[in-house]
């Protein structure tokens, strides 16, 4: 899958916004995952979850950031995210699935702080963008 020029357009310009609101985004994508998905925190046993606590907020402000390092390499996501795709397959062995439920939280999450830019193309851009970081993340799985 691969985005067309309209579509890393669409990106590109939404994250100048969305990286503005880094803490705040990837805090409330969280909070939704857990909210939504309250599987998902057993991999979190070490931190406070509960909705705007410390933990929330910097591993929030990581995932944005990470994501913000897909965005910046849009057209090498899989280099730039090649350590962080180690990292969770085989020191965290997070189970596949939750990055297309934490995908899911951050699509959802961006719409709401974004109405106005959240068209039916940036939600196609960003639902298949973000489809790309999922994949990528657990290219190592297989």
């Amino acid at each position: 899958m691969s985005l067309t020029k309209a579509e890393r357009t669409i990106i590109l310009s939404m994250w100048d916004k969305i990286s503005t609101q880094e803490d705040a985004i990837g805090t409330e994508a969280l909070e939704r995952l857990f909210t939504s998905y309250p599987q998902t925190k057993t991999y979190f046993p070490h931190f406070d979850l509960r909705p705007g606590s410390v933990h929330l907020r910097v591993h929030g402000a990581k995932v944005v950031a990470a994501l913000g390092d897909a965005v910046k390499s849009i057209d090498n996501v899989a280099g730039a995210l090649a350590k962080l795709s180690e990292l969770h397959a085989y020191i965290l062995r997070v189970d596949p699935v939750n990055f297309k439920l934490l995908s899911h939280c951050l699509l959802v999450t961006v719409a709401s702080h974004f109405p106005a830019d959240f068209t039916a193309d940036a939600h196609t851009a960003w639902d298949k963008f973000l489809s790309i970081v999922s994949c990528v993340l657990t290219e190592k799985y297989r």
